[in-house]
């Protein structure tokens, strides 16, 4: 197959490509930067300048494209100008992608394209699957144009998947890195009250459910990439104490949060208790369905036998 990937240098995108190119397909990634991607992706990936004039002939004879670009969330204080930012990576790049769609010959049969669980915004205790309906927060208003943009595509025949990505956990990154290190430190605990639900999913089972998707021909639509127990944040942290063997008793509060990331914090304050039901319907099956097995790899912590 030949696949087009955008966000191809990120923390998923890295790992996706090597997995790609393990099953034999040939990748071609959309970078701003095709000097700095070429020196950080597989030797046989195809690297093409990000621009909206390459991306048709880039589009040409594709089986299929994955969009996962956006700029960071937790790159600094949510300013009227980094939500704009956040804002126009996600939704432009998508739009531009869709109307290189409609250019290519043939369109690509498939589109899987990011989002995330901050679609639903806050909902408590309540179990969330693909059906609930979007919330009004800043998040939810992104998640939500930034899959409309991706929806666009399907007039044009193209299955579109919306992944909505959980809190992902890999090694090199991500937030469970930021997470780890006070714990490391003695120094770890909860945010907030740690009531917060917490949707989580190791960085492997990502790349499954891309695979899965771009193989599935009935997965369509909405697709939650969590894994299937969600956790609170107070349970999460006392897990990933027990993995590093070391306490979780010093909770960050939450007016301290506010004071250090402004509006920024609600993104860690609140949270969503998010079930995969879309994916399990199709018979995807999980790696690492278990926050302790999927710690304790990530983190390279086996549990100690007897001897």
């Amino acid at each position: 197959m030949k696949i087009v990937l955008s966000g191809g240098t990120g923390f998923i995108g890295v790992p996706l490509c090597h997995y790609l190119h393990s099953a034999g397909n040939h990748v071609v990634v959309l970078s701003r930067a095709a000097a700095a991607a070429r020196r950080s992706l597989p030797a046989a990936t195809e690297v093409i300048e990000w621009s909206a004039a390459t991306w048709p002939r880039a589009l040409d004879g594709a089986d299929a494209v994955i969009n996962l670009a956006g700029e960071s969330l937790a790159g600094g204080r949510w300013t009227a100008a980094r939500k704009d930012a956040i804002r126009r990576s996600r939704c432009r790049t998508t739009a531009d992608l869709v109307a290189a769609m409609a250019q290519a010959q043939p369109s690509p049969p498939v589109f899987i394209s990011a989002s995330a669980v901050g679609y639903y915004g806050p909902h408590g205790d309540e179990v969330l699957d693909e059906s609930a309906p979007p919330g009004g927060d800043f998040l939810a208003t992104v998640c939500s144009a930034w899959e409309h943009e991706a929806q666009r595509a399907e007039p044009l025949g193209v299955r579109v998947v919306r992944l909505r990505l959980g809190v992902v956990l890999g090694t090199g990154g991500g937030a469970l890195s930021r997470m780890a290190l006070p714990f490391k430190l003695f120094a770890g605990g909860p945010l907030g009250r740690g009531e917060q639900w917490l949707s989580w999913i190791h960085r492997d089972d990502v790349i499954g459910l891309i695979g899965f998707a771009l193989e599935c021909p009935t997965l369509t639509g909405p697709v939650n990439a969590t894994a299937p127990e969600p956790w609170r944040m107070r349970e999460f942290c006392r897990t990933l104490g027990r993995v590093l063997g070391r306490p979780s008793w010093l909770p960050v509060p939450g007016f301290t949060l506010r004071l250090a990331l402004g509006e920024m914090a609600q993104m860690l304050l609140t949270g969503q208790r998010v079930i995969p039901a879309a994916a399990e319907r199709a018979g995807y099956r999980f790696r690492y369905p278990t926050l302790e097995a999927a710690l304790r790899q990530v983190l390279d912590c086996p549990r100690l036998t007897a001897p």
